[in-house]
């Protein structure tokens, strides 16, 4: 598959061959800290299904403009899952295959890592088999301080890779991590300074690249059988996640987001 041909199915990302076989992929939101539009979102779910198909690629590296992997999504996707019931049940799906299709294609993903990573960002850069973050970066699952129970990927991998307490620890309070504490946890892969991220990330691919792809590619399938295990759990999550973009509490969590204060929130308690 040629650039081209990823740029036309694909628009609102960037695409180059960055060496032989290792495809770059380049969030790019200029302005928004690359942000995650609706139409981005929709991208990033669906282009590792390409990725998957191409014989052209063995190894995926992918990153963000300039000096920021990807900010969260944009207020402006997150009320319209909020006021349109359609684009609700659209994302919801998405949500989900974007952590499966990372999952199911069968090339070995390479995330690089600086700034900050929330929501679909945070998807890519800890799912990605290899994960190269600054020491620096801000990586924050900002659920429950919108309002909202904890979805996307962090119920199907945050327990494995960082154990249940932690896991719990950052997915109740929304604490924010910085890249060295993420990889002190055993969330991302490694972590380096930042000036280093990139061309680390691109050593690893780069040995990917060269490896027995059979050999590479099985051993990541058998490996996510252990994410898969938890696909009930995760189902869940988003389940819960969505359902409460119809409640009053993410209404007022967006709004403190916007207003940068804390939120105060004074929706049903579920009792």
């Amino acid at each position: 598959m040629s650039i081209e041909e990823y740029k036309r199915q694909f628009p609102s990302l960037l695409f180059d061959m960055i060496d032989a076989r290792v495809l770059r992929i380049t969030m790019s939101n200029p302005g928004k800290r690359n942000a995650t539009s609706a139409a981005m979102h929709t991208d990033l779910t669906h282009v590792w299904r390409a990725v998957d198909m191409d014989k052209d690629v063995d190894v995926v590296l992918i990153e963000g403009e300039g000096d920021t992997f990807s900010a969260g999504g944009e207020f402006a996707m997150m009320e319209g899952i909020v006021n349109d019931l359609q684009e609700r049940l659209r994302i919801c799906k998405e949500a989900k295959d974007l952590v499966y299709n990372i999952m199911n294609c069968s090339k070995p993903v390479v995330s690089a890592v600086r700034g900050a990573a929330v929501g679909a960002g945070l998807v890519i850069a800890v799912m990605a088999d290899v994960s190269v973050v600054s020491r620096t970066a801000k990586l924050i699952d900002g659920h429950t301080r919108l309002g909202l129970a904890a979805g996307d990927h962090a119920v199907i991998a945050w327990p494995l890779l960082m154990g249940m307490a932690k896991a719990k620890y950052f997915l109740l309070t929304c604490r924010p991590m910085t890249g060295e504490t993420a990889e002190r946890l055993g969330l991302m892969t490694m972590a380096v300074d930042d000036g280093e991220v990139h061309d680390t990330a691109l050593e690893l691919a780069r040995e990917l690249a060269s490896g027995s792809a059979t050999a590479i590619r099985w051993t990541k399938q058998t490996l996510n059988n252990w994410y898969k295990l938890a696909a009930p759990s995760f189902e869940a999550s988003v389940a819960f996640e969505f359902m409460g973009f119809g409640l009053p509490d993410v209404q007022e969590g967006i709004a403190a987001l916007k207003e940068r204060r804390q939120p105060v929130f004074n929706g049903p308690r579920g009792d």
